[in-house]
């Protein structure tokens, strides 16, 4: 007498064995707490005790030891608390645009203002401190530190923190 015939067995499809989370075979240990990520190094901070009228003199000094000692210029950032620097005026003679895709070219030696807004980092930063209240300078120091992924040139007096980071020197790191 036909009647229905009993299906054939199916296996279960890949994964589907039980949910959740599956058990850790003996001998691996569980994870642990998770550890904060290590901090990025501080970069070396080094001053160039100046006026702020020299400042600027003893900053194209820093970039000038910089480059001949083969630093590559796109790697350097300078930054300035007072009046803009030539360069910076002269770049942007040519308009904000171009000024702006320099910086994001990261070719040459970029010159901006120490309020610099837009994300900017670079191997050095220098920092020319001339002129400005001291409390713009000790700011200016301080983002100027967060933005040198190696170091950091003070020219001029950026205030304590500043002067408690580094020792006095006549030349700048090259390294």
């Amino acid at each position: 007498m036909p009647g229905q015939r009993p299906a054939p067995a199916r296996s279960a499809p890949p994964g589907a064995e039980r949910p959740g989370p599956k058990p850790r075979p003996a001998g691996i240990p569980k994870p642990g707490p998770r550890r904060p990520a290590p901090a990025a190094p501080q970069a070396a901070v080094q001053q160039l005790p100046a006026t702020a009228a020299q400042a600027l003199d003893r900053a194209d000094e820093a970039v000038d030891r910089l480059l001949e000692s083969g630093r590559d210029p796109g790697t350097v950032l300078v930054l300035t608390v007072g009046e803009p620097h030539p360069w910076q005026r002269h770049e942007l003679s040519f308009g904000e645009e171009r000024y702006w895709a320099q910086l994001a070219e990261g070719d040459d030696v970029f010159y901006a203002d120490a309020a610099l807004t837009r994300p900017a980092r670079r191997e050095v930063v220098v920092l020319v401190v001339n002129g400005g209240t001291a409390d713009r300078a000790a700011k200016a120091f301080t983002e100027a530190r967060g933005r040198a992924a190696e170091l950091l040139v003070v020219c001029g007096n950026a205030g304590p923190a500043a002067a408690a980071s580094a020792a006095p020197t006549g030349r700048p790191v090259t390294a």
